[in-house]
């Protein structure tokens, strides 16, 4: 019985994919959803620029559609295919092994991103359980990514001999400028991966303890936790959101910043939100203004999250006299009975404050910050231009940026993850 024996015969959805047994040395699996990708060998190209690592490598792409797909979309589903075979060809010395799967049959209508990463990663646990390496990391990108040339090297590094890290969030930057899109997509860019760094200083800020991007092609989970998070799901939006929420929890989650993936900042129709959806939305509205969280339900957040060590030592009595200091957007999320009941269910389930905070974070936790964050932006905080809540939080920080240009402001929320 391997590791994964158990998983792989309750919770995969294909029998084996790939006939070629791995290497044993094999510690590097990278898993590709791709769909209507007319460029894929630009992300095996930028692959095989990158220096090899201290471990056998390979690189699965998952070639999907949906049920409803046009028939152009499935013609190039076989071009992408095609190309994949011809670049093989002409790369017989590439340090990676390169699979493919072409992802069809009637069972399965609702392929999309998450469905696609699954079988990808269900494969690439398979074949970990084959050579019994249950600390063999998986790595998620997209098709339409690059990456640096130290990719599988900083990742290697960051997870090799660490036996306390189990998976991680990838540092990523959208290119602003180029030749490849049209100046506005650049503009747009800019404005939505602001908005994704406000509100990761904006985590950071409250006090939350567990602040990381939800990029689903800047992702990394070792083999055994993928298994013991019960693997990745489904959904044809959001899948990564859900499932970094699986894995935080169990502990080992870290932000790796040694590297950078460069996602593409093209619009798309294919998901309701995310990257794509958001550049589309600016375009079609022909808008300069992206609307983010204001910075004043952060600061609500943070007198909450400040306390937890205080929560901690009240009695019943006393929480309800803390639960009417809440400022108001608070309040009025949290109601007082559940507040008070949920805190003494805590508190008589826990033997310190360290397990008492980890159960309150469990509690109120990234889930509960997005709901709370989209209550008190109806009708108590009004959202602001990205770089005006931006600039607020810089701020209130006592840090003096110099301009509220947001192609600046970007830049300077880059370095402060870059070099925390």
């Amino acid at each position: 019985m391997g590791f994964a024996s158990a998983y792989l015969s309750e919770r995969v959805l294909f029998p084996e994919i790939i006939k070629e047994a791995p290497d044993k040395q094999t510690g590097i699996i990278v898993v590709v959803p791709s769909y209507n990708e007319p460029n894929i060998t630009r992300l095996l190209d930028s692959l095989n620029m990158c220096r090899e690592p201290e471990c056998r490598v390979e690189v699965i792409i998952v070639v999907n559609a949906p049920a409803y797909a046009a028939k152009e979309v499935l013609e190039n589903n076989k071009t992408t295919i095609e190309d994949i075979e011809s670049w093989k060809t002409g790369h017989e010395n590439c340090f990676f092994r390169l699979f493919t799967f072409l992802a069809g049959g009637a069972s399965f209508n609702h392929w999309g991103v998450g469905l696609a990463r699954k079988t990808g990663m269900d494969e690439a646990v398979r074949r970990f359980n084959g050579i019994n390496n249950p600390e063999g990391i998986i790595l998620c990108l997209d098709a339409d990514c690059l990456v640096d040339p130290d990719y599988f090297v900083s990742v290697y590094n960051g997870f090799a001999g660490k036996k306390e890290r189990t998976a991680c969030s990838i540092y990523f930057e959208h290119p602003l400028s180029g030749n490849d899109f049209p100046e506005n997509i650049y503009k747009s860019i800019v404005l939505y991966e602001l908005h994704l760094r406000y509100y990761f200083q904006g985590l950071a800020f409250s006090g939350f303890p567990y602040v990381f991007h939800t990029v689903g092609s800047a992702v990394a989970v070792k083999a055994l936790l993928y298994v013991k998070a019960g693997g990745m799901n489904k959904r044809q939006a959001g899948e990564d959101f859900y499932f970094i929420q699986k894995l935080v929890p169990s502990g080992g989650y870290f932000n790796l910043c040694s590297t950078t993936v460069y996602p593409s900042p093209r619009p798309s129709f294919r998901v309701p939100f995310g990257t794509g959806a958001s550049i589309e939305k600016l375009i079609s509205e022909k808008s300069t203004t992206f609307l983010t969280y204001n910075f004043l339900a952060f600061k609500e957040l943070r007198t909450l999250f400040d306390m937890t060590e205080k929560i901690y030592s009240c009695n019943a009595e006393e929480l309800n006299l803390f639960y009417k200091s809440f400022p108001h957007g608070l309040k009025s999320f949290i109601d007082a009975n559940e507040w008070s009941e949920k805190m003494m269910e805590i508190k008589n389930n826990t033997s310190g404050f360290q397990s008492f905070k980890k159960r309150f974070f469990g509690w109120f936790n990234m889930f509960r910050i997005v709901k709370y964050l989209n209550y008190v932006h109806n009708g108590i905080f009004e959202k602001k231009p990205v770089e005006v809540s931006a600039s607020g939080l810089l701020e209130n920080s006592g840090v003096v940026v110099g301009s509220k240009d947001p192609l600046d402001l970007l830049l300077y929320y880059r370095m402060m993850e870059k070099n925390p």
